[in-house]
């Protein structure tokens, strides 16, 4: 009997088909939809792999129900939807899909810089609704991004890629981390500051820091009471580092000018969640790596590892 793959969302036919030839490969049938809990824990209850998506919760259940099961090959480089120490006590191999989506990523984030700094989406939703009557001196006047400060949380792979990128800007670069990044401080002039005097001193704050109980809302009333009241709150990291009332009542008093959110704290976003009401919030839903070419190579990453696993081999970035 061929090893059985469960795959969580619909994925293209040619992402697929290197696996059809050895292994029974079930999926679940909606692109855009995530698999109901039933479904998930009676096809786990069969699977020797499962290719998850970061909107699947990968819990204790879930792998009590997988009698068979090797590997979680997680479409994400974050994997705070998987329990791993469940996984590690069940000796179960968990990877995930770093690097390819650095670049990719840090696009989107500067994306919503400037689509928050400049009202882009604003303007453009006003100009189809046959709002433009005539030019105007002070209509959708924003923030200037080039030549102010940037302040980044999280400077790992994605974040250094973002610091690149507002040098092109003439930006001042601040950065908070566990670890001093001495080599990028000395070749691009990155500096390293505490998170207090980032708050205090950037004209843009965005978040990278991956979500784990230490930065689980990391950015909260007092954090946001530190910014200047003409900064921008741009995360594209996960949302529960930030307090997502908190960071309403900031942005309708003026304790902040802006945010630019690709994450929040339920995904998919309520639609009665008030952040979805101001007009000075920039919203997407959570696309941060979505270009063709990333996705693909993301794709193409879950199923090697998943292949490297059921033919015995030690998978490349493995988390567990």
């Amino acid at each position: 009997m061929k090893p059985v793959i469960y795959i969580t969302r619909k994925l293209p036919e040619e992402a697929i088909a290197p696996l059809l030839e050895k292994y029974t490969v079930r999926m679940w049938e909606s692109a855009s939809e995530s698999v109901p809990r039933d479904v998930l824990l009676k096809e786990v209850a069969e699977a020797d792999a499962l290719w998850s998506v970061l909107a699947d919760s990968i819990d204790k259940e879930v792998f009590d129900a997988a009698t068979k099961l090797k590997v979680v090959s997680n479409l994400a480089v974050g994997f705070n939807n998987i329990d791993i120490d469940v996984a590690k006590e069940k000796g179960i191999i968990v990877t995930n899909t770093p690097d390819v989506l650095t670049e990719t990523t840090a696009d989107l984030a500067f994306a919503l810089i400037l689509a928050t700094a400049r009202r882009i989406t604003e303007a453009e939703n006003e100009l189809r609704k046959g709002n433009w009557k005539s030019w105007s001196v002070m209509d959708f006047t924003g923030m200037d991004v080039g030549g102010s400060t940037l302040g980044i949380i999280g400077m790992g792979r994605i974040g250094e890629a973002a610091a690149r990128r507002a040098k092109g800007f003439n930006m001042r670069v601040l950065y908070q981390n566990r670890t001093r990044k001495e080599e990028a401080e000395e070749e691009h002039g990155f500096e390293y500051a505490d998170l207090d005097t980032l708050l205090q001193e950037s004209d843009i704050v965005l978040i990278f820091a991956p979500l784990t109980p230490e930065t689980e809302n990391m950015i909260g009333e007092s954090e946001l009471t530190k910014m200047k009241k003409t900064a921008i709150l741009v995360n594209v990291a996960r949302g529960g580092i930030v307090n997502e009332e908190a960071l309403y009542h900031a942005l309708k008093d003026g304790t902040i000018w802006g945010a630019g959110l690709d994450v929040f704290e339920v995904e998919p976003v309520p639609m009665d969640n008030p952040l979805l009401t101001l007009p000075n919030v920039t919203v997407l839903p959570h696309i941060g790596s979505a270009s063709i070419r990333t996705r693909h190579a993301m794709m193409k990453m879950n199923l090697q590892a998943i292949t490297d696993v059921l033919e015995g081999r030690d998978p490349e970035n493995r988390v567990v």
